[in-house]
């Protein structure tokens, strides 16, 4: 049994093609897949979060707004960039955006891609301590993030308070209880995969991932989840640890579907650059008849080590052909392969 969630990139673009042309649009209609797929039994809504570009960038007014809209569905990101952000006004924002969902945030944090700009997080007010890089700073704000939602106090008290203070150190509010658990990280290598692990969070790992041997995406992305699972044990953590994975799937059952992806179903792996100096491996599209599908994604040693599949949606194409996206996977696919 998997859990299956959507993953959007929250695309817009003044372009004949597209059903997203405003960012209104994006965010209405946002709040409305995740409603209509919340209906047919989708697990999870996600939203990657990007700056500088025409894509989804503040979550946290959107995930508020999911979470007020529907009842059951996860909601969550893939990922935030911590280049960007004050931790601990994050930890309130986020208790905010959990307390209105009812605990069903899944929040996924992570260093961060390669942005639009360079170094954006400068644009922000943020720079790394002496002798750090960039990740490591995003690593350093993911943790301090993180130890925060402990809910322990750590704010000396102002004896002469507008209100009455509680008795300690003052923690912030508000304070969700159980949001810890559900922080995932998202992970581009083997060695920050086991990094997570050992602090005690949740691992995201997407479709590109740094090319560290020379097997097929798949092979490295689970080799990645098993080191992790390994680490997590040593680490001597006592719940179990949740991993997800990301993968474009499009199970073609019209002419429509054939139009918009038939061609992807001859693309494979790539390797290139994403960063200077930097090999990645980039996971291959599944498009196919179901029964084809089926036979490709068994094969998927990744997905078949998460429980979590996260798919990634055209957004452009507007809620309607993306609820019909998200229920032929439902239909047609997941319960042949186990994952319902």
């Amino acid at each position: 049994m998997k859990k299956i969630g959507f993953l959007s990139f929250g695309h817009w673009e003044e372009h004949p093609s597209y059903q997203t042309k405003t960012a209104s649009d994006v965010l209405l209609q946002s709040i409305d897949l995740a409603v209509a797929a919340e209906e047919i039994g989708v697990d999870g809504a996600y939203y990657r979060v990007h700056h500088f570009a025409k894509q989804l960038a503040s979550p946290f007014p959107l995930l508020a707004a999911v979470g007020a809209k529907t009842s059951k569905i996860e909601i969550g990101t893939g990922v935030i960039d911590m280049r960007y952000e004050n931790p601990l006004y994050m930890v309130e924002d986020a208790g905010a955006a959990d307390l209105i969902s009812g605990g069903r945030l899944q929040l996924g944090i992570s260093r961060g891609a390669p942005e639009q700009v360079m170094d954006g997080w400068k644009y922000f007010g943020y720079e790394p301590n002496d002798g750090e890089t960039d990740s490591d700073m995003g690593r350093r704000k993911g943790l301090e993030f993180f130890k925060a939602l402990d809910g322990v106090g750590f704010g000396k008290p102002n004896p002469n308070p507008m209100f009455p203070n509680p008795p300690g150190l003052l923690r912030l509010e508000p304070y969700a209880a159980g949001l810890k658990e559900r922080i995932w990280w998202g992970a581009g290598s083997n060695a920050t995969a086991i990094w997570a692990a050992e602090q005690g969070m949740n691992l995201q790992s997407s479709t590109l991932k740094d090319n560290e041997s020379n097997k097929p995406f798949h092979a490295q992305q689970a080799d990645q989840i098993r080191l992790y699972k390994e680490a997590w044990k040593n680490a001597g953590h006592t719940r179990t640890p949740r991993v997800s994975v990301s993968r474009s799937i499009f199970a073609i059952v019209n002419d429509q579907d054939r139009m918009y992806f038939g061609h992807e179903a001859r693309r494979g792996d790539q390797v290139g650059m994403i960063e200077a100096g930097k090999s990645a491996i980039f996971g291959r599209s599944y498009a196919a008849e179901p029964e084809q599908l089926i036979k490709d994604l068994a094969q998927d040693e990744a997905i078949q080590e998460a429980d979590t599949l996260l798919l990634t949606i055209p957004n452009t194409l507007g809620v309607k052909y993306n609820v019909h996206v998200l229920e032929s996977i439902l239909k047609y696919v997941a319960p042949e392969l186990g994952w319902r």
